[in-house]
């Protein structure tokens, strides 16, 4: 029987302000439990909340990097429910008029498994509001009790809440992977997914085709791409095995174990309704200008999407291609800084970056900002192929070299003798010597046994140390075998 997914994100994406979103307290990662709970984070009479500047700014950026409208007016209002992580017993969000509204985010998304092409595809965000983090409860050796750090209360979050518009794990990592390179590209939050700074809520409903939207569950605090995957995976087919099986799905909040691979239900879900949402009495409205719109339309940079399109129109590289070179901003300046060095030879540079360079990393666990080659050093070497100096094996063995000890192209191909003999009569002088001492193959080969072909190419190489121009010598073995 055939099923429709029907899959919506909610990212939570920790904003990269020093201080809390209503009080001064420190955002740093990592401190003591409990060290950065003022007197605001631990909600003590009489207390009130001053909104922080710098948050309102980071979500007009995301605002205007999505394409989404930006609220003139906005209200933060109570959303109330009582766990110890929160001590005022409610947490200030927004709910009716959010600082964003709808706007788009257009990935580019790999299937997962098959042979089928990577596509292009255009996810509707829903909204983004600014609210506040809640603290953490830890489970450990507390003689049976739980504790409670509140470092992270009141940390200031920016909610993105996606449109239903995924029907595949494969849609959602790729749109999650999306905002997170956005996130991190324009400098609103960190996106260390290990802290808790970028964590997704996945929605999923599964329904046969041409019936209303099923019943969903929400998978909280997913903060793994790989996780997402498999959680989805598993949440799609348990959903339909329990309604083949005859029985009912019911909204509910579930967990994700990694270990397990499996998702069990952690709560029912709460409706809007439950949370008694009401107007914050200790904020005014938040008014943004269109003055003040424009200043932070000034300070961002050239945006992922820009680039990509920048890329297949002007380099020439595929939309797939030109997705993988945007994946962060590292990335993108590393390739640009590369082509600088080869600017006629875009593919070169980004077969080379995604191919060799990216396996090599992750062989060595490392991420763009350690690797042990500069672009400068990856576009001299690809300078070094182009212009004929060295072959694609001599240049493999030059990138081994950089990446294990360091060093300078040049010095590397002199010192291990790796430049290719362009020397038009040098490789004729090799070719007539093989052709003298394989007449009978030459008599073979004229005969029409092209396969023999291969055979003078080896031989020429072995004779050049490897060194022969492979294009010179194809070239010069197919005119004299021609005879």
């Amino acid at each position: 029987m055939t099923w429709e997914i029907v899959i919506g994100l909610e990212v939570h994406a920790q904003l990269s302000t020093h201080s809390k979103i209503f009080c001064g307290a420190s955002t740093e990662f990592g401190a003591e439990p409990n060290t950065q709970a003022d007197a605001v984070s631990l909600a003590l009479p009489g207390v009130l909340p001053v909104l922080n500047k710098g948050a309102v700014e980071r979500a007009i950026k995301f605002g205007l990097a999505t394409g989404s409208h930006i609220a003139p007016r906005s209200v933060f209002a109570r959303k109330n429910y009582f766990y110890p992580d929160l001590p005022k017993g409610y947490q200030i969000s927004q709910f009716e008029l959010p600082v964003v509204g709808q706007g788009a985010l257009t990935i580019q998304v790999a299937p997962l498994s098959g042979n089928a092409k990577p596509y292009e595809k255009t996810v509707r965000i829903t909204r983004a509001h600014l609210e506040e983090d809640a603290g953490k409860s830890l489970h450990g050796d507390f003689h049976g009790m739980t504790g409670i750090d509140l470092n992270r209360a009141g940390t200031p979050l920016l909610e993105i809440v996606s449109e239903p518009d995924m029907c595949s794990a494969a849609e959602a990592v790729a749109y999650a992977k999306a905002l997170h390179t956005l996130v991190r590209w324009i400098g609103i939050c960190d996106g260390n997914m290990q802290e808790g700074s970028f964590r997704c809520d996945v929605n999923v409903s599964v329904r046969k085709p041409g019936e209303p939207l099923g019943t969903r569950r929400e998978i909280k605090n997913l903060n793994s791409f790989k996780f997402m995957q498999q959680a989805i995976d598993y949440e799609v087919q348990w959903q339909v095995d329990t309604i083949e099986n005859g029985g009912t799905v019911q909204q509910a909040t579930i967990l994700f174990n990694p270990d397990t691979g499996e998702t069990r239900a952690m709560r029912s879900k709460e409706d809007a309704h439950d949370y008694r949402y009401f107007p914050d009495p200790d904020l005014l409205p938040l008014e943004i200008s269109p003055e003040w719109i424009e200043q932070m339309r000034a300070t961002l940079p050239e945006l992922p999407q820009t680039k990509q399109a920048r890329y297949v129109n002007e380099l020439g590289l595929s939309a797939y291609d030109a997705s993988l070179l945007t994946a962060s901003r590292e990335m993108a300046d590393f390739f640009e800084t590369v082509l600088a060095a080869v600017p006629n030879d875009a593919k070169i540079c980004a077969n080379w970056i995604m191919g060799e360079l990216n396996a090599q990393l992750n062989r060595d666990g490392l991420d763009m900002t350690q690797c042990p080659i500069s672009a400068q050093q990856l576009g001299s070497m690809l300078a070094r192929i182009v212009d004929g100096t060295i072959s694609n094996a001599g240049a493999k063995e030059v990138f081994r070299t950089m990446w294990a000890e360091g060093g300078e192209v040049d010095a590397i191909i002199e010192a291990k003798g790796l430049k290719q003999v362009s020397d038009a009569g040098a490789i004729e002088k090799i070719v007539d010597e093989i052709m003298s001492a394989n007449t009978d193959k030459v008599t073979e080969y004229r005969g029409g046994k092209d396969k023999l072909f291969g055979f003078f190419v080896g031989q020429a190489m072995k004779a050049s140390k490897g060194q022969a121009n492979p294009a010179q010598l194809n070239e010069i073995l197919k005119a004299k075998l021609a005879g």
